[in-house]
């Protein structure tokens, strides 16, 4: 089981493993394992999701998924396919966490006093300095 909340845990059969040759370091060895891990969790489809959760995930990773609604992950940092893989199983539990984390509901503020009379003083400034800039007035 793959915890991502308190109240989130997905089985490992819900998740598909492939594997495939990646470059990088590691002389011919690369040539010739694959040690890339691709895993693909569909969201859609999951039943370990609840109704709410599916939604919000269908709604908050929607650039990161496919027609089909399946998240695709691809480690291929290490030359071990097992550190490659359980790197791919973290960042899916890392993803799905922050896309289920609900955001804590914006409170309207209205600037202090000091930051109104910094913003006062600038704007008195700047009118200042425009001021210089004007040809001297033959009247006064």
């Amino acid at each position: 089981m793959i915890v991502v909340a308190p109240d989130l845990s997905i089985p490992e059969s819900e998740l598909e493993f492939s594997f495939v040759r990646a470059g990088g370091p590691g002389g011919q060895h690369v040539n010739t394992t694959s040690t890339a891990a691709a895993l693909v969790f569909d969201v859609a489809a999951s039943p370990s999701l609840s109704p709410d959760q599916r939604e919000r995930l269908l709604d908050r990773l929607a650039s990161r998924l496919d027609s089909r609604g399946r998240l695709r992950i691809v480690a291929r940092g290490t030359r071990s396919q097992a550190d490659n893989r359980a790197e791919a199983v973290a960042r899916l539990a890392r993803i799905l966490a922050q896309a289920l984390a609900v955001d804590a509901p914006r409170r309207a503020t209205k600037p202090g006093r000091a930051a109104k009379a910094r913003r006062v003083a600038t704007k008195k400034l700047r009118g200042r300095a425009k001021n210089l800039r004007k040809p001297p007035d033959p009247d006064g």
